[in-house]
């Protein structure tokens, strides 16, 4: 079949199986396209033997197959070998998806100079991921799979730049004797290794380790089979790669064999204050930022691996720090850590050190910074002459970060190396923020480290910050981080350390329907999350051609989709109320209603339980209009009583997006949006054959439906709809309903997401105010 978008390069793509020794691991990767083939093997080789070739045959094909995980979308089909159970596929096709969808937007969609112009014709408005090839295991295998013991101690992803410096020397301060696992790809990347490798492996053998990849070359073998990108993109100076995204994956899972020979079980990732959060581009849900140096990285990795049984841990120290107080903290505090930084990607080795360029964003940043804070650049192989050439290159030209790239233009302002007339001056603006420690829910929850380290490196940043701010509301607020109760909020992942048998659950269980537990598994998961979904319904008419439970389905069927697509640990779902308030369609045979007082006092009920159980966050989600009042007296019973958060959403979180999908006006109830929705979900239940359009006209905009004047009122149905419907049903789609539930579905996902991340004192109002 002809590929209109010109995506689709290949026929397949043949990863494996892999081939193991105990120091190496070879992975063949084959491009198949129209009867030829073209092969290169992948390498991984150790620096000393972790591999038993008996036994680690899962653990080298997860390692193998991760750089495959880039291509989804230029191939018809990804075949991954391996002895990939359940908990495997899972996740490997969740990232190919989540990895097509990331490379759709940041690398199709948006300018790229690595990209033949007009080679590609991608769909305005599509699903990157229906586009990513199914991923097919040929070997897959059923049942548990024998699992590789990881300890307790503690591991740093060290590539010589300042954020793994920084790491380990707080580390090393804190008496936690950290391992630094470099792992690193074949040519000028290594460079910036280079310094911090030979100096840690002289002063630190015992804990220091490293594996070689040639993923830079297996990018560069899959870039001269794509059509569509130029044939000189190795000449191509720029600071992004050509396609992939999901990189940093393919250096972890090749240090989990020393990870597992030297007893350790935290491995800690350098990175700073996240910019990713989640948005929308083009109508595309997607991360804005760097998917894999977020912490939703961190959480999704760890999810993983502590469903495999790895107790293995990942996250950063570093997410409430700026670049500048990285920079200001390593090199005040950690002086002979801070001689060996390379932050420079195209650095050159001279005899035995590596030395930057002094031409690139990343020297002119390094550079500004380090005169900002009245260091000297020569420290880490800056000539004067580079230093120079880096603050005028600065000047002209600035600098990539945002708020923080205002703060630093202000800084070489005000001390005068940078010139006021110049262009990077013109961006100049305190931003007193950059300066201190920021958490923030999504770019640096405060519990995104383990409970244990947060005071004690809280206190080591504190002896260089100007202070702490927390994001509430739309004010940075500044706060005391060692006075909050976040201080010992367990880690999502610590529970999961020493667990009961009877807490744990089979392989696939959906471990957040709460019906559906054991107490024991219940208890669990109340330690884990405390954000429940409560779905309420209705069991009334719709419409001649729609079954009577539409509203109660809806509900349940959203909130088990949500559950599913939110990272680990999954909200709590709360089993269905299918009886809502219904009253105005008791004229229809079928209508079964209860009163507002009953439904109001159930829903109270059970909110209280729940909170009684652990529970702070409580998402009603309403399936029918005509629950809301009742529902929202509950939920400020519930909020009064409990002192937990309480919200309802009878659809405000994509109100306003699905609009924008339909052609009806008035729309109200078993209309085009309901009958599409169903189409899309139960259409055995969808008998269009007796659908009608009934769209009752009034005379005063203010009860009009469709009017922006309307007012909230109260009619029986029957009195102006026969049928029982009010909107068109013929207009309806399943394509039309599978848009709206993605809609509905990704926007509470964002907001559950948020609920999870963020600490109950944050998410109520507070007075705008503090030091800013």
């Amino acid at each position: 079949m002809a590929d209109p978008t010109g995506l689709k390069a290949w026929d397949r793509l043949v990863v494996g199986p892999p081939r193991l020794e105990k120091s190496r691991l070879r992975v063949a990767y084959t491009i198949e396209r129209g009867g030829e083939s073209h092969t290169r093997d992948l390498t991984f080789k150790w620096a000393n033997p972790v591999l038993d070739p008996a036994t680690d045959a899962h653990l080298a094909a997860l390692i193998g197959v991760q750089v495959a995980l880039n291509y989804g979308l230029f191939c018809d089909e990804l075949v991954l070998h391996g002895p990939f159970d359940a908990v495997d596929r899972a996740f490997l096709t969740e990232m190919a998806h989540n990895t097509a969808t990331e490379i759709w937007v940041n690398k199709l969609l948006k300018p790229n100079p690595f990209l033949v112009p007009g080679a590609l014709d991608l769909p305005e408005t599509a699903d990157p991921s229906a586009f990513c090839a199914p991923l097919v295991f040929p070997d897959a295998v059923e049942g548990e799979l024998p699992e590789p013991a990881f300890g307790e101690g503690t591991a740093v992803l060290s590539s010589g730049g300042k954020d793994s410096l920084l790491t380990l020397g707080i580390c090393e301060e804190l008496g936690l004797s950290p391992h630094s696992l470099f792992a690193n790809e074949s040519g000028r990347h290594w460079f910036t290794a280079v310094n911090a490798w030979r100096h840690l492996e002289r002063t630190r053998p015992e804990r220091t380790a490293r594996v070689w990849v040639d993923c830079d070359r297996m990018y560069s073998f899959a870039l001269r089979h794509l059509p569509f990108v130029r044939e000189d993109f190795a000449e191509l100076r720029a600071d992004d790669y050509p396609i992939r995204l999901w990189t940093v994956a393919v250096f972890l899972f090749g240090t989990l064999p020393m990870l597992r020979a030297r007893g350790s079980g935290l491995l800690l990732i350098g990175d700073e204050w996240d910019s990713t959060q989640r948005g929308i581009h083009d109508g595309i849900a997607h991360y804005c930022g760097y998917y894999d140096q977020s912490r939703f990285f961190d959480e999704r990795l760890t999810a993983f691996f502590h469903k495999r049984g790895w107790r293995v841990t990942q996250c950063s120290l570093l997410r409430p720090l700026s670049e500048l107080l990285i920079e200001d903290v390593l090199s005040a505090r950690y002086p002979e850590l801070f001689a060996l930084q390379v932050s420079c990607h195209a650095a050159s080795v001279k005899g035995e050190r590596a030395l930057p360029c002094g031409r690139c964003e990343k020297c002119r940043r390094i550079v500004g910074m380090l005169t900002a804070l009245d260091r000297d650049p020569s420290v880490i192989g800056y000539t004067p002459e580079m230093a120079d050439r880096c603050l005028s290159s600065l000047a002209e030209r600035g600098a990539k970060q945002e708020e923080d790239g205002q703060h630093l233009a202000a800084l070489l302002v005000a001390k005068g190396k940078v010139p006021a007339d110049s262009p990077f001056a013109a961006t100049a603006q305190r931003h007193p923020g950059t300066s201190r420690l920021r958490f923030d829910p999504e770019r640096s929850p405060p519990t995104a480290t383990p409970a244990s380290l947060r005071g004690p490196v809280w206190r080591i940043f504190l002896e260089h910050a100007t202070g702490s701010l927390v994001q509430r509301g739309e004010a940075w607020v500044s706060i005391d981080p060692l006075a909050q109760d976040w201080l010992t909020t367990p880690h999502a992942h610590e529970h999961a350390r020493a667990l009961n048998p009877a807490e744990a659950w089979p392989e696939g269980h959906p471990v957040h329907r709460l019906g559906e537990l054991t107490w024991p598994q219940a208890g669990r998961r109340l330690r884990e999350v405390d954000v429940a979904l409560l779905p309420v319904g209705a069991i009334e008419q719709h419409g001649p051609h729609l079954p009577l439970d539409i509203d109660a389905w809806d509900a349940a069927y959203q909130c088990e989709q949500v559950a599913a697509a939110c990272t680990d640990p999954k909200p709590l779902v709360l089993p269905l109320i299918p009886y809502g308030v219904s009253y105005h369609h008791d004229d229809f045979p079928g209508t079964l209603s209860i009163s507002p007082k009953t439904l109001s006092q159930l829903v109270y009920e059970v909110g209280m339980a729940a909170a009684a159980q652990g529970i702070k966050k409580l998402v009603i989600v309403n399936g029918h209009g005509g629950n809301a009042p009742a529902l929202h007296f509950a939920a400020q019973l519930i909020n009064r009583d409990a002192h937990i958060f309480t919200m309802v959403d009878t659809g405000e979180t994509s109100d306003a997006e699905i609009g924008a999908l339909l052609e009806t006006g008035g729309d109200a109830h078993a209309g085009e949006y309901e009958t599409s929705t169903a189409l899309a979900t139960r259409p055995h239940l969808v008998f269009l054959e007796h659908a009608r359009a009934e769209l009752p006209r009034f005379d005063s905009r203010y009860l009009d439906f469709d009017s922006d004047s309307a007012v909230d009122w109260y009619v029986r149905t029957a009195r102006i709809s026969e049928s029982g419907t009010l909107g068109d049903p013929t207009l309806a789609s399943a394509e039309k309903g599978r848009a709206i539930w993605k809609l509905t579905i990704d926007n509470l996902v964002e907001l559950v997401e948020h609920l999870k991340a963020t600490p109950l004192g944050e998410l109520h109002p507070h007075p705008r105010g503090g030091d800013v």
